[in-house]
């Protein structure tokens, strides 16, 4: 199977040193890229397996990913280790993906031509095997997961719905987290006068 995740030898190589710790942690590896530039970025997604990651996740991660890329220093040059969420508009990376966005509308692009083409744009539905199913204008096909090169959603007002709906469902009140408020039953008379 295509690896989405880590797509060259050194994200590969840099995945098996950062994966094992963000699992570590409780989370699972979206995607890595070390991306060029004057000085080079390490980019690391990552999410909860059930969804929702926020800041203070991504800054313990980015602060055990810092002390385990010290020690295993598998990048010669300098680097900014960059750690988000995947966004609402996700990569999607790995073949469950696809299975938990159906429904959603996505742009996938193939490593070769496909039937004449190479991005497809449509809404999900499900995964058969090893297939990634997606209905396109000309009927649902399947596509072999090895034959992506990119797959991400679209951001869409039912996709934004959605999220807002899961962080709301996430960030239900729970009444026992609020400190107990004490009334003063003496009235204050000094500003009567």
């Amino acid at each position: 199977m295509s690896d989405l995740i880590a797509k060259t030898a050194i994200d590969r190589r840099l995945a098996d040193i950062v994966a094992p710790v963000i699992e570590g942690m409780g989370f699972e590896l979206v995607r890595i890229r070390l991306m060029g530039g004057n000085t080079k970025t390490l980019q690391v997604m990552a999410d909860r397996p059930d969804g929702g990651i926020d800041v203070d996740d991504c800054g313990r991660i980015s602060t055990a990913l810092s002390a385990t890329l010290d020690v295993e220093d598998p990048i010669e040059d300098a680097y900014n280790l960059e750690v988000s969420s995947p966004g609402i508009d996700r990569p999607l990376t790995r073949l469950k993906d696809f299975e938990q966005w159906a429904g959603y509308e996505a742009r996938i692009e193939t490593s070769e031509m496909i039937d004449g083409r190479k991005r497809f744009k449509g809404n999900l539905a499900g995964t058969e095997g090893d297939e990634v199913l997606i209905e396109i204008e000309e009927g649902t096909i399947g596509l072999k997961f090895d034959w992506l090169a990119d797959a991400k959603l679209v951001l869409t007002d039912d996709l934004i719905a959605e999220m807002l709906r899961q962080k709301k469902a996430t960030e239900a009140v729970d009444p026992a987290a609020f400190d107990h408020i004490e009334h003063d039953t003496e009235q204050d008379t000094s500003e009567e006068e």
